[in-house]
């Protein structure tokens, strides 16, 4: 492949991802206004779903970008809307782990399972081979994600001048 080529390939890749990230963010936005949620609490409660063990609060703000003080304030809020309970941990008696209530998680995930199937319904054309290759570029973006939000967040990256 000629590097003009492969120049644009890498052009068309950003621009796309620059589109579904936005769309992905309004999609959010509109998911979090339908259940009556901040939408960082959405993508909280999706995370805390997704994970087998329940979390605590530093692993809650770790995975989240959040500080401790801002992932309590959000744990706050979804136990208070009954989506989370606080146990403690049955090893370390200072510690507190917060875990999906299922019931009410149901309802976040009903949600997610209508609007689902035209996800579902898209992915239907692709090949395994296809699959396999989003799948890896969604794993390989998640990372840089994480790595890049840490350079933001050291100040390794400047800030423009204003």
């Amino acid at each position: 492949m000629t590097s003009e080529k492969r120049r644009a390939l890498y052009e068309a890749v950003s621009n796309e991802t620059r589109r579904y990230m936005a769309t992905y963010t309004l999609f959010n936005q509109a998911i979090a206004d339908h259940l009556g949620l901040h939408p960082t609490d959405v993508q909280a409660l999706s995370l805390l779903t997704a994970e087998p063990e329940p979390l605590t609060v530093k692993q809650i703000a770790d995975m989240t970008g959040l500080t401790t003080g801002s992932a309590t304030r959000l744990v706050d809020r979804l136990e208070r809307d009954g989506y989370v309970t606080r146990t403690p941990d049955p090893h370390d008696r200072r510690r507190v782990m917060v875990e999906p209530v299922r019931a009410a998680t149901a309802r976040v995930s009903a949600v997610w399972d209508d609007l689902g199937a035209g996800w579902q319904a898209m992915l239907d054309d692709d090949t395994d081979a296809e699959l396999e290759a989003v799948a890896k570029h969604m794993r390989k973006a998640q990372e840089l994600s994480r790595i890049q939000i840490g350079r933001l967040k050291s100040g390794e990256v400047p800030r423009p001048p204003r």
